[in-house]
């Protein structure tokens, strides 16, 4: 495989990436933009086999670059199947924490790589021979995609733990882990951190290298664990773009540049998307970047600490009554609804309000549920039309004259305490303006508070209905009501 062919088939496979996130931009689009990344990794994989077998042929013999390839082939095998049984069974639910973990492999990857580049540059082609010296512009390119990678593993197995929330463990509670003087430890800890890379660059020092790793390590941990389960859909996309500089750094080392281009293109719409988040929970993008939010639930006192105020409350098919005799109907879905995997019944409950005559509309808010963009994809899985999902923007205006708003499992981004309280942890925040309806239907399946830890207003209107159940449960009702 001549390096000809290998620059163009690279060509081709970061056309196929730029054309995957033009596609994932949108979702009737999606489709197609999954296609196109599917299809440029693919070509990414084999063009770089090609060419791990001509360079290994060169320097091993054809026998040699048949075993070693042998080997690669292997690990492929293994890793994509282990992936796809992954993928295959994970729930909807569970997607965050299979992004997070992800995360974590690719940073992994990257620190793995940085170190056999360390100790065999000979093999990777970075200098000619065994016992030559690192260019120092080799081991800044080392330095920083080892660092950023350990970060990136060791802050996306927390993230892990906090989306699961199967683990007794403090670090992975979804509560901010926080103690004094935690951001002057990270500072120190960023500092010297920099200074051994530095001195790894100018020297080539193994020892500075081992350290300046392991307190990369450290500090992925510390980065993440002040962070709360309100914040955690900032998280993953921030982590996305670290895992993507972290590949790109190593890109530059290996003089690859499908790991520069590929790396380059997640690690910045990946803080493209981090800033987009920051803007929609009214945080600081800097802060996140340096892991200096996420006290919103220390903010908000401990559970079962507020006193019990009265609600009004209904069954479902009270809630029925009301959305048949509206005209108009805005449907907040939350991640209540994807743990109780009511989307597809929610599907019909609004085809059959449509039949009726009743103008159906779906509000989504940009941090909804665990991750970007859930609540997209939880609507799409359910075929809901897309010309009735729309974004916070283009839908707070209709709500003051929306007939009927049904909140579903939703929380945080309803609570019209960032609107009309200064002195609320999410002060600022834009939220879905439900409030402003005639009249709120809330399903919840009881009065505990969101990610955020914070008592929501909207329960205690007078315009308020609260049906508590299981959201699978309620709709379905719902739908017979309906019939």
């Amino acid at each position: 495989m001549s390096m000809n062919l290998v620059t163009t088939l690279y060509l081709i496979a970061s056309i196929c990436f730029i054309q995957a996130l033009k596609g994932l931009s949108h979702p009737t689009t999606s489709r197609r933009g999954n296609v196109y990344g599917m299809l440029g990794m693919g070509l990414a994989i084999v063009t770089t086999i090609g060419l791990i077998y001509k360079l290994s042929a060169l320097s091993f013999g054809q026998g040699g670059a048949t075993v070693g390839i042998g080997y690669v082939i292997v690990g492929l095998l293994v890793g994509g199947t282990a992936g796809s049984i992954m993928a295959k069974r994970v729930e909807m639910t569970k997607m965050p924490e299979l992004v997070a973990f992800m995360h974590s492999m690719i940073g992994m990857a990257a620190v793995f790589i940085a170190i056999a580049a360390v100790v065999e540059p000979q093999s990777l082609g970075i200098v000619k021979q065994l016992g030559d010296s690192i260019p120092a512009g080799n081991r800044l390119e080392l330095f920083l995609g080892a660092a950023i990678g350990a970060i990136t593993f060791s802050g996306s197995v927390i993230a892990f733990g906090k989306l699961s929330g199967k683990y007794k463990f403090r670090l992975f509670q979804g509560a901010p882990v926080q103690f004094g003087g935690q951001h002057k430890l990270n500072l120190l800890l960023g500092l010297a951190t920099l200074a051994l890379g530095i001195t790894f660059m100018l020297t080539g020092n193994l020892g500075a290298f081992a350290l300046m790793l392991a307190l990369a390590f450290v500090m992925g941990v510390l980065i993440i664990i002040p962070i709360g389960g309100a914040d955690m859909p900032v998280v993953v996309s921030m982590l996305n773009s670290y895992s993507g500089w972290a590949a790109a750094g190593i890109g530059f080392s290996l003089n690859n540049s499908m790991l520069i281009i590929a790396g380059s293109l997640v690690g910045s719409s990946g803080a493209i998307l981090s800033y987009i988040m920051c803007k929609a929970m009214n945080r600081s993008f800097f802060n996140v970047l340096l892991g200096g939010f996420g006290n919103t639930a220390d903010a908000a006192g401990p559970a079962g600490s507020k006193e019990a105020r009265p609600v009004k409350s209904g069954s479902a098919d009270d809630a029925t009554f009301l959305l048949t005799n509206a005209d108009t109907v805005i449907i907040v879905p939350g991640y209540g609804l994807a743990v109780a995997r009511a989307q597809h019944s929610l599907m019909e409950l609004a085809e059959k309000l449509t039949h009726r005559g009743v103008t159906v509309k779906f509000a989504i808010h940009p941090v909804a549920g665990r991750m970007p963009g859930h609540m997209n994809v939880l609507l799409a899985e359910a075929e809901v039309p897309y010309e009735q999902v729309f974004e916070m923007d283009d839908i707070n205006s209709e709500f003051g004259q929306t007939d009927v708003v049904l909140v579903l499992g939703a929380n945080d981004v309803v609570n019209p305490a960032a609107k009309n309280d200064p002195k609320s942890p999410i002060a600022g925040m834009p939220i879905l303006e439900a409030y402003k309806a005639k009249t709120v239907i809330v399903n919840k399946r009881s009065m505990a508070s969101g990610y955020a830890g914070l008592d929501n207003e909207l329960f205690y209107l007078d315009k308020t209905m609260m049906v508590f159940g299981d959201a699978k449960k309620v709709i379905e009702d719902m739908v017979k009501a309906v019939e």
